[in-house]
């Protein structure tokens, strides 16, 4: 359970009911949803050949490892179309962020007139990254496709990527991977399975549940 202090209660609130509604909009090829997010993986190396899975007998790895670096995970999803990007970067700097927009725009998206994007209040999340990495023009062309979000502080399980992290965590990710290559590979078949079953995401809370279950978040008004 998070703990909000009640001075913060009316900006959760609303960045809340924006998340909300924007879950509400219908399918629109030229005006996306996409929820993004990202995420570390710390990578490690064995320290001894891990003993293959046989009948009856699961893989067995021996205690120790070797740390090998973190690697950085970049996560974007279009609920209403079932639709996973993935990409891993070593770094999650405010230009690796942008390189992730740019990509966003020109190559998942390049037909999109407008992509509403939902995601978190990172610092390195933000329209001036696209100036501090791009010449002015290419920064402006981006910002005039992007339509921004942010979930309210202490309110990232509204973000639908971060539940599409926990799946693809369980799925793909949650052994031992020893390099961000292997990580990368691991992450990209997962991503053209899921995309191939276009697994969509039906959210179900509403701002109407939000206004009966978590009204003791709301404050209280004499008019």
């Amino acid at each position: 359970m998070w703990c909000i202090a009640p001075s913060e209660n009316a900006e959760f609130v609303c960045a809340m009911e924006n998340v909300l509604e924007t879950y509400r909009k219908p399918y629109d090829p030229k005006r996306p949803v996409v929820c993004m997010d990202e995420t570390s993986k710390q990578l490690v190396k064995e320290t001894r050949t891990p003993m293959a899975c046989a009948p009856g007998r699961p893989p067995r790895f021996d205690s120790e490892y070797e740390r090998n670096g973190v690697a950085n995970i970049f996560l974007f999803c279009e609920p209403l179309r079932g639709r996973r990007h993935v990409e891993v970067t070593e770094r999650r700097t405010k230009k690796d962020w942008a390189q992730q927009i740019q990509r966003l725009v020109d190559e998942q998206y390049p037909l999109a007139e407008k992509i509403t994007l939902v995601m978190d209040n990172l610092n390195t999340h933000r329209l001036s990254s696209l100036y501090q990495t791009f010449r002015p023009a290419e920064a402006r062309r981006l910002v005039e496709k992007l339509e921004l979000v942010y979930t309210p502080k202490h309110g990232s399980w509204l973000n639908i990527a971060e539940i599409e992290f926990a799946v693809m965590n369980k799925q793909c990710i949650s052994g031992r991977i020893e390099d961000a290559q292997t990580l990368g590979n691991q992450l990209a078949a997962w991503e053209t399975d899921h995309n191939n079953a276009s697994r969509i995401v039906d959210w179900q809370f509403t701002t109407t549940d939000a206004r009966t279950k978590l009204r003791r978040l709301y404050p209280q008004t004499s008019i």
